[in-house]
């Protein structure tokens, strides 16, 4: 036992030393896949947690998205990696967790009390016949006040100009007479071990007695007839006694709910299908209805705010009338049809927004916003088709919970496959006929576009004095001129201003911005080569090294 505790604290600060190793100065790439590999390996040391499914499965797609970072090197991909990894965690150190979002919560929580786990470990180990207890006690009744007094100094600092004036006094006056002797320690190396250690053991110390273990294990995925008791109610039936007061109490409990139900449904039914209606006559016949201008953004962003308060709706109330004894009530038949109907206007609501989202996209070209939309429409569409089936097989909400979350993670981690970045770049230049380019937009994306950027330089230099943002300019030149050229009011009564050469205003003002365009450009892809000039070959990703070849070639 010993051995092992000893092997723990070995990994955990040899975690740290190697966190610092491959992270100090550098960006993410091949050290985020070292790193995740050697999580991997360290949690993975008993060999009782690979007999669990949801550890390998969970352990495997963790690796899959620090392969993808090194791949595509996206926020995205960062993002889906650290959220995979506390949801490895969370599964790995604690076993009975059964849902996705449990797991998530609980690999954040023991990452972020890491401090604490570490504390209470070290205060464990033995040196010989002593331990370090008597040493590190004494530290609690220091560290803690010290962390609160910094975390208020810096509010109060924020609060009050003139405390936060005493604040930075004091800092000097500590770092020129304190600090001195310890002017060649770099303090930010050591805080980033510090921050490495920290965050290795968040990774490998679990939590004793997990609070979401104990929630979860008694949860199932398929309803079960309960007998309800006189003298004791559930929250569910708290809540519908605020609404309908001593009803439920009767003997006659489901047949109200039934009846309350049905006319619930039968009434949102018809406010969908007037919706609905309105939708496949104006935008599927395409008949247009006489408003002040057809705005394809607006009616994207109301249609899928309907939606997601459609989608909200009709998982709260189906929740509500099928978590009990409904669902086996022998007369809910026409409850559960109204239910399946309203299911199936939401899913042609899915539709309706797809098609604006795909009018919109038409128009003006890919953004992270539109493709936001088409990604919640396939969350949207997997919650439907789990509110369905929870109806029909007599699902439970845990159900709902666990079969969600492991679609959105799957999502999550799929569509990192893809750099959308490049996607949005291309499919705006190859379709530049047929939409608005937005040339600023398409110069704010990564860094990953600049070979793409630096192929159609000559054609969006051309669009740059050709576009929106050439004229508005150019329009505002004539009278900016007059004014300029105006003299004095008596001079204006015997003589007349020369005329304005429009013609070559506009011919500078074309040529100003196209080399302003290639000025931007120029700028962005020598920055780019910069800041590569600083990084090592733990930083490599294959997208940055397809950038750095392209220009290589193209000197």
């Amino acid at each position: 036992m010993k051995k092992q505790i000893d092997l723990q604290l070995l990994a955990i600060f040899g975690g740290g030393l190697l966190f610092n190793l491959i992270f100090w100065n550098e960006e993410l790439g091949l050290n985020l896949l070292i790193h995740a590999l050697f999580i991997i390996l360290a949690l993975c040391t008993d060999t009782s947690k690979l007999k669990d499914k949801k550890v390998l499965f969970f352990g495997a797609t963790n690796l899959f998205a620090a392969i993808l970072v090194v791949y595509n090197n996206m926020a995205l991909n960062i993002i889906g990696y650290y959220l995979s990894l506390f949801i490895f965690v969370g599964f790995t150190q604690g076993h009975l967790i059964k849902t996705v979002f449990s797991a998530g919560f609980s690999g954040f929580l023991q990452i972020l009390s890491s401090p604490i786990n570490l504390f209470k470990k070290l205060i464990t180990v033995k040196l010989g016949k002593h331990t370090l207890k008597p040493y590190l006690r004494p530290f609690k009744y220091v560290i803690i006040p010290i962390i609160i007094l910094f975390f208020f100094t810096i509010i109060y600092s924020i609060a009050s100009p003139v405390f936060g004036s005493y604040v930075n006094e004091l800092g000097n006056f500590i770092e020129r007479n304190f600090l001195f002797f310890f002017k060649d320690l770099a303090f930010d190396r050591i805080f980033h071990i510090v921050l490495g250690i920290l965050f290795t053991a968040g990774i490998l110390l679990g939590f004793k007695d997990n609070a979401l273990e104990k929630l979860e294990i008694s949860q199932t995925e398929k309803l079960l007839r309960k007998r309800r008791e006189k003298n004791t109610s559930s929250f569910t039936q708290e809540i519908k006694a605020i609404f309908f007061g001593n009803a439920i109490s009767k003997k006659m409990a489901l047949k109200t709910e039934n009846i309350i139900g049905i006319i619930s449904l039968i009434a949102l039914n018809i406010l969908l299908l007037l919706l609905n209606g309105i939708d496949i006559n104006t935008l599927w016949l395409g008949n247009t209805v006489d408003l002040p201008g057809k705005n394809y953004s607006a009616e994207l962003h109301d249609g899928t705010n309907a939606l997601i308060f459609s989608i909200i709706m009709a998982m709260l109330v189906i929740i509500y009338f099928f978590s009990g004894n409904l669902n086996f009530f022998s007369r809910s038949k026409h409850l559960k049809t109204l239910a399946y109907i309203w299911i199936a206007q939401n899913a042609f609501l899915v539709c309706s927004v797809l098609l604006r989202d795909y009018n919109y996209i038409a128009m003006h070209g890919l953004t992270y916003k539109r493709i936001g939309v088409l990604v919640f429409l396939m969350l949207c569409t997997a919650g439907l088709a789990t509110v369905y089936i929870k109806v029909a097989q007599q699902k439970t909400l845990f159900y709902l919970l666990k079969t969600n979350g492991i679609i959105w993670y799957v999502i999550l981690i799929s569509f990192g496959i893809i750099n959308w970045d490049v996607l949005i770049v291309n499919y705006n230049i190859d379709n530049r006929k047929t939409i608005t380019l937005d040339l600023d937009h398409v110069m704010s994306l990564s860094d990953k576009t600049l070979p793409i950027l630096d192929k159609n330089r000559a054609m969006l230099a051309a669009y740059s004095k050709d576009s929106r943002y050439s004229y508005e300019v150019f329009d505002t030149i004539p009278e900016t001129a007059v004014q300029i050229d105006t003299v004095s009011a008596s001079a204006q009564a015997t003589s007349v201003s020369p005329p304005i050469d429009t013609a070559k205003v506009k011919a500078d003002y074309e040529k100003k911005a196209v080399g302003n365009f290639n000025n931007r450009l120029n700028n962005r892809i020598e920055r780019y080569k910069e800041q590569q000039a600083q990084l090592s070959w733990l930083s490599w990703n294959y997208r940055d090294w397809q950038v750095k070849k392209y220009f290589e070639e193209h000197k």
